[in-house]
């Protein structure tokens, strides 16, 4: 029996241990990333945030798409990774959106510390998109709690995941694709009704890739 007990605690440690490496690995900063889009003289700016996520590029795709509405629409737009975002501190942003990996169903650490020691969000427009799997309803609910601790004015927040079906009536679809085309309307509908710009169709312009 003690045996046994000592075989389950060392099965036990070596699990824990492992997913602490894990967690560890998957919350460390990302590399840094940013991509400007629209017409660079336009009167109203975005800046989209989020970290890499280093398992897969939902994260990214979510933003760049949401990104590129909001171009679309006649907005000036920076995506940027948190390790890009924090160079860009003090410039003049109309809309501030966060979009939060979600490890052990909280947003991702780089996001939210961002959010808590780096932007002045006191009356700014911000909108919450949380990325996971599927179990995502605590993450947001987190992230949401966090953006509005920060008195910033919450236009929005949705969720986007890589396994449970995003659209029910879009089954035969990739899931990521439909994430992709859904962030893309979500984004179009904030432009219109928040910011009011005639669209403009403007190609992305990769900047400080790797």
């Amino acid at each position: 029996m003690n045996k046994l007990l000592k075989i389950t605690g060392i099965a036990a440690l070596a699990i824990g241990a492992a997913w602490a490496s894990l967690t560890v690995f998957a919350e460390r900063i990302g590399p840094k990333r940013s991509w400007k889009m629209g017409r660079q003289t336009a009167k109203k700016r975005a800046l989209i945030i989020y970290d890499p996520d280093p398992f897969y590029n939902l994260d990214e795709q979510v933003s760049r798409s949401f990104g590129q509405a909001l171009a679309d629409q006649g907005m000036q737009v920076t995506v940027a990774s948190v390790a890009a975002a924090i160079h860009l501190a003090g410039q003049p942003v109309d809309l501030y959106v966060f979009c939060a990996n979600t490890y052990n169903f909280r947003p991702d650490w780089a996001v939210s510390n961002f959010i808590q020691s780096q932007a002045n969000l006191d009356g700014k427009s911000v909108v919450a998109i949380t990325v996971g799997s599927g179990s995502t309803d605590a993450s947001q609910k987190a992230l949401e709690t966090l953006l509005l601790a920060k008195k910033a004015n919450l236009l929005d927040s949705r969720s986007a995941w890589l396994l449970r079906p995003n659209d029910e009536s879009r089954m035969n679809e990739s899931n990521v694709a439909v994430s992709v085309s859904m962030a893309y309307t979500w984004g179009q509908e904030i432009a219109r009704r928040h910011f009011a710009n005639s669209a403009v169709s403007v190609p992305v312009q990769p900047v400080d890739q790797p």
